[in-house]
């Protein structure tokens, strides 16, 4: 615990078996109280890994709900345990929990609510790999995001974010999609209830385990944070 802050880490899982216990090995225990991990139903040993790291929180979805619902399900949870701060982490090691601390910090100190790790400032995206085609979509569509919501974010499409409580009990996030553009939905109701977002650089690592979506679902996933971006630019009109 720090200063008084109880720290939860959630991980919503997709078949992580393979890198989930090279994140937890980097978590920095000493300031985090709670593990939640949710197994949105993977289907490799997800689940028995997590046992076997003793993650004493383990949520198992029997169908798949989706990255959204996954993360319902584990913001739910982190409010029911009283957390303070709630650190969400993708569990396929392309980001390093080993920036927990300064995010945790950072919102411990009441400095800002939300923390992003961004994996675009210092370059640390295509350093790590990042596909060039990916890189052009997100700074496209982060550039257009940023226009519509009046904001200056360096990336939206983090999978590394840190919230206080207050900020995930002010906003109805059970209300947003079950898919990929969740994500944005929660930062445009962020927006919406004139909080502050602040960002640290990221390094990434881009290889075969880590979590990726097809083309398909990738162009679904653009049109749809573009439809919640004009949608929130509408609503502050």
């Amino acid at each position: 615990m720090i200063k008084n802050k109880k720290v939860t880490v959630v991980l919503p899982a997709y078949n992580a078996a393979k890198t989930l216990e090279k994140t937890i090995a980097e978590v920095p225990m000493h300031i985090v109280d709670e593990i939640i991990l949710c197994d949105d139903n993977s289907t490799d040993d997800t689940i028995a890994v997590a046992q076997k790291l003793n993650i004493s929180h383990i949520i198992k979805h029997e169908i798949n709900r989706g990255y959204g619902g996954n993360q319902k399900s584990l913001y739910d949870k982190a409010i029911a345990l009283n957390s303070d701060i709630v650190i969400m982490l993708h569990p396929d090691y392309q980001y390093t929990p080993k920036l927990i601390t300064s995010m945790v910090s950072i919102i411990s100190e009441d400095l800002y609510p939300v923390v992003f790790a961004s994996r675009i400032l210092g370059g640390g995206a295509l350093k790590g790999g990042m596909p060039m085609y990916k890189y052009i979509a997100n700074r496209a569509l982060t550039s257009i995001q940023n226009i519509l919501l009046g904001q200056k974010l360096s990336e939206y499409h983090t999978g590394y974010r840190a919230y206080s409580i207050d900020v995930l009990k002010a906003i109805d996030y059970n209300a947003n999609s079950d898919d990929f553009i969740f994500d944005n939905e929660v930062i445009a109701q962020i927006f919406e209830k004139g909080y502050e977002i602040a960002e640290i650089t990221c390094p990434t690592k881009y290889f075969p385990e880590a979590s990726s979506i097809n083309l398909t679902r990738s162009i679904k996933y653009g049109l749809g944070v573009l439809g919640v971006s004009v949608k929130y630019f509408f609503k502050r009109k």
